[in-house]
């Protein structure tokens, strides 16, 4: 469908718009004022709609460049009108990139605080300082200059000036935003993570945008001094600021003349219902925020998203079975260095949280045109390790270097332009964007004109040409036009890749690029991989083990934060030490220790429980049941979902079907809090305890939380019989306790109250090996009064505790039977667990 250029829409909506205000009663002065706070808030949406920055203070801009003019009109009376324009632009600029290096330094809610404190320092000097500014009286007997023929005390000639200058900056914002640099902050608004990783320097972006912002802001401001005729500090109030993001809000953020539809609205709504009542503010206020809650694209996007509720558009999927057995050629821009030897290494890299030390002294060779897989347990350190890779965080210790350059520390977007090309765990994309301007972003990160204000981003033709071979060689083709959002969740991650690999990397790391696909697509992708190794190196963490050998050439094997083995497939494959991380030993004397028992009675049953994340299919019919005073063993190799199981029946995971009970009462649709009171005790990977408080504040929390008179109330008293070690520890905050002692902590938060089931997840793990021996017994005497369900990469300790097992593969039930057979058949074990 073609549509209307918006220049061409808001020309005509200039020359009509006095004709159609001094129809309804209104003058040309009221159409000035509408085109002058349509600037102002195009302007603010520089930042909010595009940049994804919220400012509650920019009213300061506006204020400022109305003195600005003003002083400088005062100081050359009677012709002065586009030297005080001019001036108040320069002086606008140069303020607001001195403040922008300040504020960007934080984001989100933080710097939008700080913009409103900006407000309310500049309505206060304005305010005070009343030998400049006139104070409360304002600054006043300003005069529009009489240029013989073109008089601008005439209210239409006046209006005319404004709407050229309108129309101007209009022009100029349209070629800023469909530029290159322009494109890029819409990327920064989908998803800055994603940006920083292809290399954008997105603080630099950011400030571009800030200052523009205010120029524009700015340059409004300085109108109103010659409409007015007069300013005062009212505009730098943070009221007028809030007035400002509600016009932007209510006329919509993501059109280009939403803004302006917001300030028409919101003059409207001001010259009428001011006639009926001084309150009009307080309607203007109860509007805002039903445009919030209900009509989040505004004005302008009320018709597309009524429409889009009776015809939501189709999910568009990136053919993976229907794709032909060979791959497609490698586009010509993927092309290594061809150096041989090493491409990335690490020596000795080190990072600690605290007193955790995450990762230990790592040495990592990746050698030219391999794949090279990194593996290891849950809490190993391996996405620890990918992070100081590629420059997420900065390691305490250790050297990382590309292609012979140093790169440890080095920042995000730096790393990138370095040459680390990265997909993610999760997928990250730029949702709202279509796949095509995805792909273009991520070729365009390696162009010289990524910051070029001017040209159309779509005017460079062999950007253009390469993301064309991209997009065919990762099988997007015929979905350009679609959003990224609307893509099947194998071609987010097919499109995920193509993000990688556009930006001209010479090394892929690949985060677990296989996790969530059917095996069509594992099959697909993994290929691609393949392919892409025969060129560049590739660093690989992924936990299909089973795949993960077929593909490499080399494998780590990294666990508890150190580098257990490094080797060739087939050395690794073997390794005993290699098998016992994943499969256990079966020799672990502290397993010997559990009391076993048979239970008969069922206290939770789970039906065909089904959980998505995004598009993701997490879990796929799981159904088991938990019996009374049963300590059932959730196991599966990384990645089977089974943390999310633990979600899921707390409530935190959304299941989207089947059915959870307790005790005959279902759980699916409650709260997680109403999950908690009706008995379930929840102790997370990592603990999860509230810092700054002390053990007694934690328990006391937790008994809050759940006492519902439900069930058996868990005193004090019985709870420390269990863990006696933190008698002592009653009144020290909980930060400050040793790894066990927090672990006990969580597990006593999570017991008070009526709990009558406990989930452990990894409650075991990074414990010396005499507090692992104390949770053991504590753990197997609580039997007596609870069920537990534990999750535990030590398969030793929780087949040992466990009287059943169930066991995960790629979300479903893969095993379920006793906990025995698995602790004393290894192999067994390895069939369910390993390979």
């Amino acid at each position: 469908m073609t549509r209307i250029h918006p220049l061409l829409i808001a020309t005509v909506a200039l020359a009509l718009l006095p004709f159609a205000l001094t129809l309804i009663g209104l003058t040309t002065t009221s159409a000035a004022e509408v085109v002058i706070y349509a600037l102002a808030a195009t302007g603010l949406n520089l930042l909010v709609g595009r940049t994804g920055l919220v400012s509650f203070g920019h009213g300061a801009w506006f204020g400022l460049g109305a003195y600005t003019a003003g002083l400088l009109a005062l100081a050359l009376p009677g012709t002065a009108f586009v030297l005080p324009i001019l001036a108040a632009l320069a002086v606008t600029a140069v303020v607001a990139a001195g403040f922008g290096v300040l504020m960007l330094r934080r984001s989100g809610v933080y710097f939008s605080l700080m913009t409103l404190a900006l407000s309310a320092l500049a309505f206060s000097v304005a305010f005070r300082w009343t030998a400049l500014t006139g104070g409360e009286n304002g600054l006043g007997g300003i005069r529009r200059p009489d240029w013989g023929a073109v008089d601008l005390n005439d209210g239409w000639t006046f209006y005319w000036l404004v709407a050229l200058v309108a129309l101007a900056v209009a022009f100029v914002l349209w070629r800023f935003l469909d530029a290159p640099l322009g494109k890029v902050l819409v990327a920064i608004r989908e998803n800055e993570t994603r940006a920083l990783a292809l290399g954008y320097d997105v603080t630099r972006y950011k400030l571009a945008a800030f200052v523009a912002s205010a120029m524009v802001t700015g340059l409004a401001g300085s109108l109103l001094v010659f409409k007015n005729r007069l300013t005062s500090a009212e505009p730098m109030s943070v009221a007028f600021s809030g007035e400002l993001l509600a016009m932007v809000v209510i006329g919509g953020m993501r059109g280009f003349l939403g803004p302006s539809l917001g300030a028409l609205f919101y003059i409207l709504f001001r010259e009428y219902l001011s006639i009926y009542t001084e309150n009009w503010l307080l309607w203007f206020g109860l509007i805002f925020m039903a445009f919030v809650f209900f009509a989040r694209e505004g004005l302008v996007g009320i018709g597309q998203q009524v429409a889009e509720r009776f015809n939501p558009g189709p999910e568009t999927g990136a053919a993976m079975a229907d794709r032909k057995a060979e791959a497609l050629p490698l586009p010509a821009m993927i092309e290594g260095a061809g150096q041989g030897g090493a491409v990335l290494e690490a020596r000795g890299i080190a990072k600690s949280f605290g007193a955790f030390r995450a990762v230990d002294g790592v040495d990592l060779r990746v050698a030219d045109r391999t794949l090279h897989a990194l593996i290891g347990p849950n809490g190993a350190g391996k996405t620890t390790t990918f992070n100081l890779l590629t420059g997420m965080i900065p390691p305490d210790d250790g050297t990382v270097t590309l292609g012979g350059t140093d790169i440890a520390g080095a920042a995000p977007h730096r790393a990138a332009q370095l040459g680390i090309g990265r997909s993610f765990q999760i997928t990250s994309l730029f949702p709202d964007l279509t796949v095509h301007e995805n792909v273009r972003l991520a070729v365009q990160a390696s162009h010289a004109a990524r910051m070029n204000a001017w040209r159309p981003a779509t005017g460079f033709d062999d950007i253009g040409h390469e993301t064309g071979e991209m997009l065919r060689w990762a099988g997007l083709s015929g979905m350009e036009d679609a959003p990224a959002s609307s893509l099947s969740y194998g071609g987010q991650r097919l499109l995920d890749l193509a993000l990688a690999l556009a930006s001209r990397p010479s090394i892929l790391l690949a985060d677990e690029p296989l996790a969530g696909l059917s095996a069509a697509e594992r099959e697909r992708v993994g290929n691609l991989l393949k392919q892409v190794s025969g060129v560049l190196p590739v660093l690989l963490v992924e936990h299909d083990i089973d795949r993960v050998f077929r593909l490499s050439d080399h494998v780590t094997v990294m666990n508890e934060g150190r580098v257990l083995l490094d080797g060739p497939v087939e050395t690794v494959r073997g390794d005993d030490k290699v098998r016992e991380i994943y499969i256990g030993s079966g020799t672990t004397e502290v397993a010997a220790m559990a009391h076993h028992g048979v239970r008969e009675g069922v206290l939770a049953k789970l039906t065909d429980v089904n959980v998505h994340y995004g598009k993701s299919h997490i879990l796929q019919d799981v159904s088991f049941d938990i019996r009374e005073g049963e300590i059932l063993a959730l196991l599966g190799r990384n990645g089977a979902g089974k943390s999310t199981l633990l979600k899921a029946i707390l409530g935190i995971a959304p299941v989207t079907g089947g059915s959870i009970t307790l005790a005959g009462r279902e759980l699916v649709g409650l709260e997680a809090a109403e999950v908690a009171r009706a008995g379930v005790g929840y102790v997370p990977q990592g603990r999860g305890l509230f810092a700054g408080m002390t053990v007694r504040q934690n328990l006391e929390l937790g008994r809050i939380r759940r006492r519902t008179g439900a069930g058996t109330h868990w005193s004090e008293e019985e709870i420390l019989d269990y863990f006696p070690r933190l008698a002592e520890r009653m009144d020290t905050d909980a930060d400050r306790l040793s790894g066990g002692e927090q672990q006990m902590a969580a597990v006593a938060r999570a017991l008070s109250g009526d709990t009558r089931l406990l989930l452990l997840d990894e409650p075991f793990e990074g414990l010396a090996p005499a507090i692992v021996e104390q949770l053991f017994v504590s753990f197997d005497r609580l039997r007596e009064r609870l069920s537990i369900v534990i999750v535990d990469h030590n398969l030793d300790l929780a087949l040992g505790l466990s009287d059943r097992t169930v066991a995960l593969e790629t979300g479903r039930v893969f095993h379920e039977g006793p906990s025995r057979d698995l602790a004393e058949d290894i192999d067994l074990r390895r069939k369910v667990l390993w390979l």
